[in-house]
């Protein structure tokens, strides 16, 4: 399994940027979808997951920002992120989960400047 992420790149504070994700390879469609990000000097954090039958977990400080979903026939899964701040600079990182099985992409890297 693969996941190959794209979207990345420099906004300023305020604006916006679509994540998007496409899982190639042998992946279920009812694996657990999502994005996790590690800003400069800081831990891996989950930003929002996705489950197959649509249940949605965001961290609390993207909620009502980022807008996290999936198209399970494709394997993709995309991160809306509007009103971009300057603490949402990170590497951003597609996952997918199956059973007990982790899967990470390369990382994209946003960068929100002031």
């Amino acid at each position: 399994v693969q996941l190959q992420a794209s979207g990345g790149g420099m906004v300023q504070v305020g604006g916006s940027l679509n994540l998007s994700c496409v899982a190639s390879g042998s992946i279920s469609s009812d694996a657990v979808l999502g994005w996790y990000r590690r800003a400069p000097g800081k831990q891996l954090d989950l930003v929002a997951l996705i489950t197959a039958t649509g249940q949605i977990t965001y961290r609390e400080i993207v909620k009502g920002r980022f807008t996290v979903s999936r198209d399970s026939a494709k394997n993709t899964v995309s991160l809306q992120m509007n009103s971009l701040k300057p603490d949402d600079t990170a590497v951003y990182y597609c996952y997918a989960q199956y059973d007990s099985t982790r899967y990470w992409g390369q990382g994209t890297e946003v960068t929100v400047s002031s």
